[in-house]
């Protein structure tokens, strides 16, 4: 009994000496390593026959049986590395790929020059005590133009500047349109939320407008103070430190009288043009200046219609275009530059 299993033995070895020089894939090892040294491979069902043997003759065989075991093994292993080192060359060969070369630059993300413009905004008046409120991009005629004072005749409701929803244009009841401006949120606000009112409410803004200075999509940045004497001063100290925050503390800043229907007094705010530091050339128009925003103090029919005392209650509100603010602030000229998603324009940011 002892001499056969010896024999079985030492034929699986040579067996497996053979084999091992044949092999040419991984797949084909793995098999052979399963087939004799599996749970129900060759060498297990000899090893099984050691429960036959006598006590002196069972180290002798299991000894043996081991040995075999241990030498086939590190044949296996080293096999393996042979062959799968030959796979990766033959992946690259086939490939063509120089495994000496530097990896590929994926390259990195840049932030949008609006999206910097706007949390530079927001963090400006955040750091004042206002809040941050969004309104959706559709409204109704009430909120976007009723609310705030806005006659029916004005011709900001008229089809070629307002964009409205599914044909429900005015002189239909209460009709849906994209809003023209942010200022919906603050009648909403005002609605909700008693004095005193610090806010700002950022977002897009639709109108029928299209050349190198204007786009039917838009963002802008309204803001809104409501609180007891609140006086023109409060606006011109506020709207002068951001724009010198923006800009740089050198620059001007100049009110000048204009209407807005939902402010009284009203004002377009411009700054020195940083060309020319004020005294005239192509960029500003010769006169020094630079457009910027429009601002004013909140209209008492517009306090009335959310409800708010006039007279005990005063405000005062603005509104910016955040690509105007981006254009002036990094000396760009044509606003379709920030839509056409060049990364050779946008990676300068």
């Amino acid at each position: 009994m002892k001499e056969e299993l010896l024999a079985k033995i030492e034929s699986l070895r040579q067996d497996a000496t053979k084999a091992l020089a044949s092999f040419q894939n991984l797949k084909e090892l793995q098999e052979f390593r399963v087939h004799l040294l599996g749970k129900k491979g060759q060498l297990t069902e000899v090893l099984k026959g050691l429960s036959g043997l006598t006590p002196e003759d069972r180290p002798l065989v299991g000894q043996a049986a081991n040995q075999v075991k241990q030498d086939i093994e590190a044949r296996l292993v080293v096999l393996q590395k042979t062959l799968e080192a030959k796979d990766k060359e033959s992946l690259f060969s086939a490939q063509s790929i120089d495994i000496t070369l530097p990896g590929l630059d994926t390259g990195r993300g840049f932030r949008h020059p609006l999206s910097l413009v706007n949390e530079e905004i927001e963090t400006f008046f955040l750091n004042l005590g206002f809040s941050v409120y969004e309104g959706p991009d559709v409204e109704s005629d009430y909120y976007n133009f009723e609310a705030l004072n806005f006659p029916a005749d004005h011709p900001a409701r008229e089809m070629q500047d307002t964009f409205y929803i599914g044909g429900n244009a005015a002189p239909s009841p209460s009709p849906l349109l994209l809003r023209t401006h942010t200022s919906p949120v603050q009648i909403r606000t005002m609605k909700n939320q008693k004095p005193p009112i610090y806010m700002i409410c950022p977002g897009a803004v639709y109108r029928h407008d299209d050349d190198v200075t204007h786009s039917p999509m838009f963002h802008q940045v309204e803001g809104l103070m409501v609180d007891t004497h609140i006086r023109f001063s409060h606006l011109k100290g506020i709207l002068t430190l951001f724009c010198q925050t923006m800009f740089g503390k050198e620059r001007k800043v100049r009110f000048r009288p204009s209407f807005f229907p939902f402010v009284e007094p009203g004002a377009e705010v411009d700054i020195s043009c940083g060309l020319c530091n004020g005294k005239g050339c192509r960029i500003c128009g010769g006169d020094g200046w630079l457009e910027i925003l429009g601002a004013g103090m909140v209209h008492p029919h517009v306090l009335e219609e959310v409800k708010i005392d006039p007279k005990k209650y005063t405000g005062f509100a603005f509104g910016l275009g955040v690509e105007r603010i981006a254009m002036l602030k990094y000396g760009i000229d044509d606003i379709r530059l920030f839509y056409q998603s060049d990364l050779r324009f946008l990676e300068q940011f």
